[in-house]
């Protein structure tokens, strides 16, 4: 059974294309009215998750629910409560704002007597009421991501999936997408961007999931610094050989280092004010030469990074630890 008031609840799914398994037994869940950005390098299985999650891919193995529907049960019923709009997305250029947005409902099956109210509602969520009389064609790249985001929107859907809907745009155009998907966040709407670029998610996402080699490797609520972490930059008056290595080893419950050279370094930090205070001691006490101790605000791509350094490094202990025990094998027989 899906966790009740979950909008999204993936079990165990598994997809393979010919000699490759895309998606290999994910599981997750996402509550409602959060925005989730949805991160991980090329090929990792993101764009093969939204369809799955959106009804358009059978999966080998594993189920989907949105909104405690099964999707590949019903996935007509789960349409209706799904908007998706791909990575390479198509306009008719030779069709106005408005025509575009009355194929797109008339497609979502939307009654005729609400067809106009819709395309209105859905032109002025993503600032298109001046320009319903214009043709696709005319719009700027900003703007027809703005109406393709409208067409997978008119039917008032209740999980927006998108896919790399930043790719290409200028910065001010990013900035207004990013407006336009908060807005939705606040009427109500559950979204999960994809991108593997994160400084475009950094304004509005809530929540972080990490997808590598098909896998999901952490989900992490990235709205409330506490749990996110917080990054500390830490400063020496002289350099000092293997840094690193040295402060790896002050307190490995709680820092996981992001950078490190000779006199600086920069650290992620999960603990409170009292741990923190501890972690300067034993700076201090270990004779590092510290000038500088201060928090700086931790980002996406700092927290993205971090998760990755520790699976690369619990993977590459277990490999050794292997290769160790293996070996420890051999020499006994």
């Amino acid at each position: 059974m899906p966790p009740i008031n979950k909008m999204v609840h993936v079990e165990h799914l598994i997809y393979e294309y010919p000699g490759l398994r895309a998606l290999d037994d994910v599981s997750f869940a996402i509550a409602p009215g959060s925005i989730t950005a949805l991160v991980g390098p090329n090929g990792a299985g993101k764009t093969t998750l939204l369809r799955c999650m959106a009804g358009l891919e059978q999966p080998l193995d594993g189920n989907v629910t949105i909104d405690g529907i099964d999707v590949l049960e019903h996935p007509r019923e789960c349409h209706r409560r799904i908007g998706y709009l791909s990575d390479f997305y198509g306009l008719y250029d030779a069709l106005t704002v408005r025509q575009c947005l009355h194929f797109a409902a008339d497609s979502q099956g939307v009654a005729t007597h609400a067809m106009e109210e819709r395309i209105v509602a859905a032109a002025h969520d993503v600032g298109l009421v001046d320009r319903l009389d214009a043709r696709a064609s005319d719009l700027s790249r900003g703007l027809r991501q703005r109406l393709a985001i409208g067409q997978a929107i008119i039917h008032a859907p209740k999980l927006l999936l998108l896919d790399e809907p930043a790719s290409g745009l200028d910065p001010e155009a990013r900035h207004a997408l990013s407006v336009l998907l908060r807005q939705l966040r606040d009427r109500g709407m559950t979204l999960i961007v994809s991108s593997h670029i994160l400084a475009e998610l950094e304004e509005y996402c809530t929540e972080m999931l990490i997808l590598r080699a098909g896998r999901v490797i952490e989900q992490r609520d990235v709205s409330a610094a506490p749990q996110a972490g917080m990054r500390l930059r830490v400063e020496l008056s002289a350099a000092v050989p293997q840094l690193r290595e040295r402060l790896a080893t002050l307190d490995p419950e709680h820092i996981t280092i992001i950078d490190a050279g000779a006199s600086t370094a920069v650290l992620l930090f999960r603990g409170d004010a009292v741990a923190r205070h501890a972690l300067l001691k034993r700076m201090l006490g270990s004779d590092l030469p510290v000038c500088g101790f201060a928090e700086e605000q931790l980002n996406l791509q700092d927290a993205y990074l971090a998760t990755i350094r520790e699976v690369d490094s619990t993977v590459d202990g277990a490999v050794r630890g292997d290769v160790h025990g293996t070996a420890a094998q051999k020499a006994a027989s």
